[in-house]
């Protein structure tokens, strides 16, 4: 599984982005695919997930502004942000785990100005 994420941008505080992970090869439809981050300085850290059969997770700081899908036809999982924040800014990286192996895809940076 190769995975490429894209959507990424500069936006005001209080706006909105989509980030899409579009993935390529078999298994994708199986697989838990994760949204991650990591500000300059500081850890990656979690930020949704979406099972294979579409039960969803989120980190604390993104629950009810965040929302994961997936279209599994189209073997993409989106991240829909709204109300972003300053402290929204980061690299944010897609993660598929499919059949025990991570993949991880290469990053979009999101900037969110105050």
């Amino acid at each position: 599984v190769q995975l490429q994420a894209s959507g990424g941008g500069l936006v005001q505080a209080g706006g909105s982005l989509r980030l899409s992970c579009a993935a390529s090869g078999s298994g994708f439809s199986s697989a838990y695919v994760s949204w991650y981050r990591q500000a300059p300085g500081k850890q990656r850290d979690f930020v949704a997930l979406i099972t294979p059969d579409g039960i969803k997770n989120y980190a604390d700081s993104v629950k009810g502004r965040f929302t994961i899908s997936r279209d599994n036809a189209e073997n993409t999982v989106s991240l829909q942000m709204t109300s972003l924040k300053p402290e929204d800014t980061a690299v944010y990286f897609c993660k598929a785990n499919s059949r025990g192996i991570q993949y991880w895809g290469q990053g979009t940076q999101v900037t969110v100005s105050s």
